[in-house]
């Protein structure tokens, strides 16, 4: 890259690295190879936050994740973990009906019990 554009990109950085060249393309280097590795990271991050939404909303219903999941599997239901997510958060009746589906299609779907909080007096 020529310096121009390395100097564009490290447009924001702090000190020295924003307007001296040696520095600017070791830290634009760096910053390229953390967006990289972020582009991908992000990914899993957004799946893990996807079932912890849908785990939230079936334990409401008393069933864990890994039971719906199979349920859904077993009664050929493929939504994806986005959209289930979604529904678990904004449409919490659509939501239940795929739960007691689940339910109907999987004996292990037995309650989760939820243990009670203790409270501090």
């Amino acid at each position: 890259m020529n310096k121009d554009k390395i100097f564009k990109l490290a447009k924001g950085f702090r000190g020295r690295a924003k307007n001296c060249i040696r520095i600017a393309r070791e830290r634009v280097e760096k910053a390229l190879q953390y967006s990289y590795r972020d582009r991908r990271n992000k990914k899993r991050d957004m799946r893990s936050l996807w079932i912890q939404r849908i785990n939230a909303g079936t334990r409401l219903h008393g069933v864990n994740y890994g039971n719906f999941m199979h349920g859904l599997m077993k009664e050929n239901i493929q939504l994806n973990r986005k959209v289930l997510s979604e529904l678990s958060m904004h449409e919490p009746y659509s939501f239940k009906a795929l739960v007691d589906i689940s339910k109907n299609a999987f004996p292990g779907n037995k309650n989760v019990v939820i243990p009670p909080r203790k409270v501090a007096i």
